[in-house]
């Protein structure tokens, strides 16, 4: 069957609910050509990167791409950052710019794919797992904290996008992850549960509930995956705001990436019966136990997702800080270099992984 067809076509519909609170409300930026400034597939910088792969708990393999400073030391020991990719991503958007670029900065840095995503082992592909998420920042930890040039007392996570829920959630019983910044996070469990702003009610929610259960009959019995959420794959004069944020990061070449033996019809799209594990999931609760270990929530001031930043922010014990950046989108953080602020990344990190 051609995976165009087995994709659920139900796509808007789960969405439309979660996003049509936002629809009217302005304020997203949406560029209709890539913007100056964007640079996700960026290379520059002096520092040396390679392939990595290793074990999670599990035994599954985790895939991910290792950056170093150019001009190492190598009989010191260097503070190293885990960065999680968005939700539906891979390691290639968003999560290796990051990397490189604190690399630059003098850490160690390590891009992940997550479990079902990218190279990273896990069947069936795209499939959703908060817990296995997390682990992933574990198994990261496992990884950076037995190389021979890595303090593994000073480790640390970027999380973007969904990935911000998922270090939040690793550090809550990870100790060894020293501090966590959050980039244009969401918090995957409220947005499944009640959609942004709350926008969805008890019986929308109840409604994707007993459709994904009945689909795990189909698929128990050999019957074809349904996959759900993520990014339309094409535009109309209908399109609302969030849907074309989206869009012009993941298909357009400013973001587009398809991984070795994927096909782009599925790329950003879980499977339909997995997702709705995201409704068990509550990342930001006992977030207070993750003091003194420091947080960092960083969201545009027009980012569509800044209420889970913000929910974070109040949560968390000291020390915190929420940090904006002005003029921003959800989307700009992932890829724009004028407004990304790895400065503040540089100084959170240092002052903090020591």
């Amino acid at each position: 069957m051609n995976s165009k067809s087995i994709i659920n076509r139900k796509v808007k519909n789960l969405t439309a609910t979660a996003l049509g609170a936002l629809v009217m409300s302005g304020g997203i930026a949406c560029a209709a050509d890539k913007p100056a400034d964007a640079d996700n597939f960026y290379k520059g910088g002096k520092v040396a990167s390679q392939k990595v792969e290793f074990n999670n708990q599990y035994k599954m393999k985790m895939a991910g791409n290792l950056f170093l400073p150019g001009d190492m030391d190598k009989g010191a020991k260097y503070p190293a950052i885990v960065v999680g990719h968005p939700m539906g991503a891979v390691k290639e958007q968003s999560a290796n710019l990051y990397a490189a670029k604190m690399a630059e900065r003098g850490f160690v840095t390590l891009a992940i794919d997550l479990p079902f995503w990218g190279e990273s082992a896990g069947e069936p592909r795209n499939a959703v797992s908060p817990d296995m998420y997390a682990e992933a920042f574990s198994a990261a930890v496992d990884f950076l904290g037995t190389r021979p040039f890595v303090d593994r007392g000073c480790i640390g996570a970027i999380g973007i996008c969904g990935s911000g829920s998922f270090a939040v959630s690793a550090a809550k019983i990870d100790p060894r992850l020293k501090a966590v910044a959050t980039v244009s996070m969401y918090d995957m469990g409220a947005a499944s549960r009640n959609g942004l702003r709350k926008s969805q009610t008890l019986e929308q929610r109840k409604k994707i509930l007993a459709e994904a259960a009945e689909q795990r009959y189909v698929e128990f019995t050999g019957g074809a995956a349904k996959y759900t959420s993520g990014t339309v794959h094409e535009l109309n004069e209908n399109s609302h705001p969030i849907e074309r944020e989206f869009y012009e990061f993941y298909r357009t070449p400013r973001g587009e990436f398809t991984p070795r033996g994927q096909s782009p019809e599925l790329t950003t799209h879980p499977t339909l019966t997995s997702n709705v594990k995201f409704m068990n999931f509550h990342p930001f609760a006992d977030i207070e136990t993750i003091s003194p270990r420091a947080l960092l929530f960083i969201a545009g001031e027009e980012a569509h997702s800044r209420e889970f930043s913000e929910d974070a922010y109040r949560r968390a014990a000291e020390p915190k800080e929420l940090y904006w950046v002005p003029k921003a989108g959800h989307v700009d953080l992932y890829d724009r270099m004028n407004l990304i602020p790895f400065d503040k990344l540089t100084d959170f990190f240092t002052k903090n992984l020591k």
